[in-house]
């Protein structure tokens, strides 16, 4: 498996909102994403959306205690009310991190590599992950959603997102 080019802000790649693939395509992506799997763990990451690798297009993967969870298409279909700050990082923008608000609870409908349709219901770090990559595909930073920005001597280092 390869491992791909992270890219940095403020490439433009970052700031593009991402084309949907079409169903029928995403099977055909899956070395693609076996690529990006690799490369968010050789980074020490904990997820990772296409347009971090140049690609402008709806695929995120994310770290869990099972696995990589690849998912294409993800689209919020639920969030809770309460929401909760935590700090963020980014392998896009590396050595900044950020207090970011997010929803403490999350349903998402995706497709899977086999193209079927799931539903992911997440909380905690798994949901902040999930908002953070989604985000990346809609062409929005963490930084956008951060009151304060810190570098890494400011803050104890988090996740990288």
């Amino acid at each position: 498996m390869a491992k791909l080019t992270i890219i940095t802000n403020p490439h433009p790649t970052l700031r593009k909102k991402a084309a949907r693939i079409p169903i029928e395509e995403i099977p055909s992506l899956r070395k693609f994403a076996d690529d990006m799997v690799t490369t968010m763990y050789h980074a020490n990451g904990i997820g990772l959306a296409a347009p971090q690798v140049d690609r402008s297009i709806c695929l995120i993967v994310v770290s869990t205690k099972d696995g990589a969870l690849k998912l294409f298409n993800p689209e919020i279909i639920k969030k809770s009310f309460r929401k909760e700050e935590g700090e963020e990082g980014c392998l896009s923008i590396p050595g900044l991190y950020g207090i970011v608000k997010r929803h403490k609870t999350i349903t998402v409908k995706a497709y899977q590599e086999n193209a079927h349709l799931v539903t992911v219901k997440a909380s905690g770090l798994f949901a902040r992950v999930l908002q953070h990559e989604i985000d990346h595909i809609n062409g929005i930073l963490f930084i956008d959603r951060t009151k304060k920005i810190m570098t890494g001597n400011e803050a104890e280092p988090s996740e990288n997102l």
